[in-house]
């Protein structure tokens, strides 16, 4: 039980370390909001309030993960701050690439690690679990393959964090990459399931068009203008074509309209 504890504190311990950041991009995301409310109606679309808070949770999570990840260790506790504003050491120490690389842990302990539980099998849950929203915002928010879309967010996240940590004396490994990966994927299939069971609601977290060119979906997004009407339109344009009597540009009438309001 003792042990729960220590863990269930060392996790909130890394909790607070994030909310610094998590606040400061906030504050950033409510200042550029009406920018881009502006920008996307120019465009003829519109994010809705369920969208705009699945997206703020997803910028302010990725700022603690920064927080976490990017900075030297301990970076964003007191203990760290007092020392530095003391003079007694440097306020954002850095690490000599050569170093650093010398360091590098090249060996996949994965499965290791796991068995041996501990410290090495909470580090290693961790990093698989903290970027699951990694892959599953990206999937929820944006359209594309959503278990590949998780895979490359997962990747491509966690390469540039162990990139960026050789600069500031974190450790760098093999596991790491590996752990992440999966972790973004694992999100992306856990969207893709959200999705199957709610599709409907799962449709709200991503840009309403509202007028003009459609997105992805086979059916018009939600008040979507110009693609509700054009699939009005369409239906008795199509009987047209295919009538007997039909007039030679009949046919390519609907698929020029098609090319240009795709539903």
């Amino acid at each position: 039980m003792d042990t729960l504890l220590w863990y269930w504190a060392v996790s909130w311990d890394y909790v607070a370390q994030m909310l610094p950041c998590m606040l400061l991009a906030a504050l950033v995301f409510f200042l550029l909001r009406p920018w881009r409310k502006k920008r996307l109606a120019r465009q003829g679309m519109a994010s809705g309030g369920l969208r705009e808070a699945a997206l703020l949770f997803f910028v302010m999570f990725c700022a603690g993960l920064a927080a976490l990840t990017v900075f030297p260790a301990y970076f964003w506790t007191a203990y760290h701050w007092q020392e530095a504003l003391a003079g007694h050491e440097g306020f954002f120490p850095l690490t000599p690439l050569s170093e650093s690389i010398q360091e590098i842990q090249w060996t996949p302990m994965v499965l290791q690690n796991l068995r041996e539980g501990g410290w090495a099998g909470y580090m290693a849950i961790a990093n698989l679990l903290i970027f699951c929203p990694v892959g599953f915002f990206p999937a929820l928010l944006w359209r594309g393959n959503r278990c590949m879309l998780g895979l490359l967010t997962g990747f491509c996240t966690s390469f540039c964090v162990e990139f960026l940590q050789l600069f500031v004396g974190r450790a760098t490994d093999i596991d790491d990459l590996i752990l992440n990966t999966l972790g973004g994927c694992l999100g992306g299939l856990l969207c893709l399931i959200f999705a199957h069971l709610a599709p409907k609601f799962t449709r709200r977290f991503q840009v309403e068009v509202r007028y003009g060119r459609e997105t992805g979906d086979t059916e018009p997004a939600p008040g979507a203008g110009a693609g509700e009407l054009y699939a009005a339109l369409r239906r008795p344009l199509a009987r047209r074509a295919h009538a007997p009597d039909a007039p030679p540009d009949a046919v390519a009438l609907p698929a020029a309209a098609a090319a240009e309001y795709p539903v």
